[in-house]
């Protein structure tokens, strides 16, 4: 018996985005190499061929040729939860992302994570092209609540945030205290405010700290990287392939509204704890998340993962997924 139409659709298609001549319907994108560029190439030619456009992210929930072809033909409600990797133990975990990026970012951190519970990451609005991006991270946090709980109606939540994404759940969490809901676990990944929000004197200390490293880049004819966010889109950082040019501009749009959220947002106490993960390089960052934080919560505990800002979620992805695995099963009592 041959294939199903739409899977036989759907086979040259990912051979010619993937650069591979052979690829059965079971085989996994991201196993394949697969990452947020080619995501967004892959769903530019399925819209083309099918008619039907399907945000990028929708590869992480369903990562085959034969699943994907199975959400072509049975349309779903689109919701800025994606699952990243399933499991029966409730209540779920909650990742998003950082400023350009995707939770195409994180689906294989979510699968080294050793948890029974499922894991669903938050995609930022106007990711998919068709709704406009927020500018204010208090209308992101909104935006992510208002999806959380249609899954979980009740506390306790588990949230977890990278670079932007941090802030995000930061806003999350403080309003969800505020309703009198529990927090089970926050976690925030190199995560800190734009820094003209910094106290005048941490502000003064990173712009040495910045200003230090370009002179060391220079001696070494190295070329810094003056993105305000250094994990923006890590799938472009990643891929060899030029991206589609429709997929850059519409990147483009929503990294200049989350970056104007980043300058505006201004964090304010949050009565409760905090786990924060720092990049053992600092970048572009503050080398002392501490001294950002710690008047800022009422209990934070930090610890270092190595790499730096972007090789943290990538390179020492495993290292990650390790920490990540021991912070929840200490508030779930479940072993990792």
């Amino acid at each position: 018996m041959g294939l199903p139409v739409t899977t036989k659709a759907l086979t040259p298609i990912w051979q010619r985005v993937l650069q591979r001549t052979s690829i059965g319907p079971d085989d996994d994108f991201f196993e394949l190499g697969g990452n947020a560029s080619l995501a967004a190439r892959l769903f530019t030619e399925v819209a083309q061929e099918f008619g039907q456009t399907l945000p990028p992210a929708t590869i992480c929930a369903a990562p085959t040729i034969a699943a994907l072809a199975a959400r072509l033909e049975t349309p779903q409600p689109r919701s800025p939860l994606v699952l990243l990797k399933a499991g029966a133990q409730r209540p779920p975990v909650f990742m998003t992302h950082g400023i350009g990026g995707s939770v195409i970012d994180l689906v294989l951190l979510a699968r080294q994570m050793q948890l029974r519970q499922p894991v669903y990451g938050m995609e930022a609005r106007g990711n998919d092209g068709v709704e406009a991006p927020f500018d204010r991270i208090e209308d992101m946090a909104q935006f992510f609540l208002d999806s959380l709980r249609q899954v979980q109606p009740r506390g306790p939540y588990f949230l977890i945030g990278y670079s932007l994404g941090g802030l995000v759940t930061l806003e999350m969490s403080q309003r969800l205290v505020q309703e009198g809901e529990r927090m089970g676990l926050l976690v925030m990944l190199d995560s800190y405010p734009e820094r003209h929000t910094l106290p005048l004197g941490q502000h003064a200390r990173l712009i040495l700290q910045l200003v230090g490293k370009r002179m060391a880049e220079a001696l070494v004819g190295g070329r810094p990287d003056r993105r305000s966010d250094a994990g923006a889109n890590l799938g472009e950082r990643s891929s060899d392939t030029q991206p589609d040019p429709a997929s850059v501009r519409l990147t483009e749009r929503v990294k200049d509204a989350q970056n104007r959220a980043w300058r505006n947002y201004r964090p304010r106490f949050y009565d409760g704890r905090v786990q924060f993960v720092r990049a053992e390089i600092s970048s572009y960052f503050p080398n002392s998340a501490a001294a950002i934080w710690e008047r800022l919560v009422t209990k934070l505990e930090v610890e270092t993962a190595p790499g730096d800002h972007v090789g943290m979620l990538t390179t020492h992805r495993e290292r990650l997924a390790s920490l990540l695995s021991r912070y929840l099963g200490e508030v779930t009592g479940s072993p990792a």
